[in-house]
């Protein structure tokens, strides 16, 4: 018998192993192992040209094949690209590395989505999502901390031990989504080859997307604040230590500034009916404010900025969320959900040296 209370915790177990690997300090890893900054942009450059080339295809496979297999996929990418990592060189074998962690994030964005509301479509409580997406937010930010204040540690045991460790994780998570119970729509599965249903999930999934112009808007709104939230975020780590803040001091304001989402994410579940044009000011108002706030002369302003900011891009990332995965198509939801991870990589890489111009110089 289907029990949706383990699928959902099995999930959040996953979400919690995939997010306290190394991914997220790779870049000080490098850093500490003599790499410059231009061949750490190199290796960042390889990560998103990947994610933009597999991340709508992944999704597709996801809906084809089964989203419980691509997550699985997705573990065994991040397991390969560490073993890379533990044996790489130079910047080649590194970049290989980090496309293999870029292959691992396209596999799981999409699937672990449509697992988790088909899971809750099934047992006719799909309302529920939104409360899923706001625990999935909050895993998220807090495995981004603990990440980041656990990069010196990393740094301290060598880049070889770390990765060694994940591995370990890895397996872990590979034996917990092994125990997940798939949940395909009734006609997922057609009576035709693989080249066929797979080209018919792209074409059903851009038909809905010029159809639902709404779903599109939607997507791309959100990916416009989240963007420019994460940018902010990213540069007050190099910002903060300009206005004085002690060394000691970062880690904590960075964890601060990461525990903003997890408040939105809360906070939004307190307003189910409120308007989302409403939601959406407000999101870009809290942006603005930490976008304002970045110019304070004290530190302590400029992490409350980024806290406010990180409050406002959560919690419309949460109703967003909620509302695509109730209007896409059980047959291409992965392939649908991965549509926004793409958005979100295009307009990252167009605001990314853009943002580089602004903080440095206004």
């Amino acid at each position: 018998m289907f029990n949706i209370k383990k699928q959902l915790s099995k999930l959040y177990s996953s979400s919690i192993l995939g997010n306290l690997s190394l991914t997220g300090a790779w870049v000080a890893i490098l850093a500490a192992r003599g790499y410059s900054l231009v061949e750490i942009g190199i290796a960042e450059t390889v990560f998103h040209i990947t994610s933009l080339i597999f991340e709508i295809p992944s999704g597709a496979l996801a809906d084809v094949f089964g989203r419980k297999k691509m997550l699985i996929v997705s573990t065994i990418m991040r397991m390969m690209g560490n073993i890379i990592m533990i044996f790489s060189f130079n910047l080649i074998t590194v970049c290989l590395s980090i496309a293999f962690h870029a292959l691992s994030y396209n596999f799981s964005s999409g699937s672990g989505d449509a697992l988790a509301y088909d899971s809750l479509k099934r047992c006719k409580i799909e309302s529920e999502f939104e409360k899923y997406e706001s625990n999935q937010l909050i895993i998220y930010r807090l495995c981004s901390g603990i990440s980041t204040l656990c990069a010196g540690f990393a740094l301290t045991i060598g880049h070889k031990i770390a990765y060694s460790t994940d591995l370990v994780t890895g397996l872990i998570q590979i034996i917990l989504l092994s125990s997940l119970h798939e949940i395909y729509a009734e006609n997922l599965h057609k009576n035709s080859n693989i080249c066929t249903r797979l080209i018919t999930c792209f074409k059903d999934s851009f038909k809905f997307l010029k159809e639902v112009r709404k779903a599109m808007g939607l997507m791309l709104c959100n990916s416009l604040v989240g963007a420019v939230d994460i940018l902010l975020l990213f540069f007050l780590q190099a910002k903060l230590p300009e206005k004085g803040i002690p060394q000691w001091g970062l880690g904590i304001a960075l964890l601060f500034m990461e525990m903003g989402g997890i408040v939105g994410s809360k906070l939004i579940l307190k307003f189910p009916k409120i308007r989302y044009k409403l939601i959406y000011g407000i999101a870009v108002s809290f942006v603005a404010a930490g976008f304002i706030a970045e110019h304070s002369p004290y530190y302590f302003v400029m992490a409350l900025g980024g806290f406010i900011a990180a409050v406002g891009d959560d919690a419309l990332q949460v109703r967003t969320n909620a509302i695509l995965q109730d209007m896409f198509p059980s047959e291409q939801r992965a392939t649908l959900t991965s549509v926004e991870s793409f958005s979100f990589s295009v307009i990252m890489i167009v605001l990314s040296p853009l943002a580089g111009f602004v903080f440095t110089y206004w």
